[in-house]
């Protein structure tokens, strides 16, 4: 699984200082799994293919990739091949422009409080 996070959610107060910290740990925990890379979006690098918002590229060993995007109060799942492809290609660019796994590892634990 690959999953980029804007650096601005890491930094959305849900919760208490608590919470937070147990988020943090919860992802660097999550990020030191073999199938899971985690990466950073940092707002100075601009504009970028996610820009309008959440979405998520499902694929599977026996049948065609789809895209899932949520919306205010349901979810669309896009089937249709050259659609989803628009999906992979702004995945893969987020992945281009995001902080490198280790840096956006290092980058979450720096706001663990010690």
């Amino acid at each position: 699984m690959y999953a980029v996070i804007g650096e601005a959610a890491l930094r959305l107060r849900v919760g208490n200082d608590e919470t937070m910290q147990e988020q943090y740990r919860h992802l660097v925990s999550l990020a030191e799994r073999p199938n899971i890379i985690l990466q950073v979006l940092w707002p100075e690098d601009g504009i970028h293919r996610g820009i309008t918002g959440m979405f998520f590229v499902l694929t599977f060993a026996d049948a065609e990739p789809v895209a899932y995007v949520e919306i205010q109060n349901d979810a669309i799942y896009v089937q249709d091949r050259s659609r989803v492809q628009t999906y992979v290609a702004s995945a893969e660019n987020l992945r281009s422009v995001a902080l490198d796994p280790e840096a956006s590892v290092a980058l979450v634990k720096s706001l663990i409080f010690t």
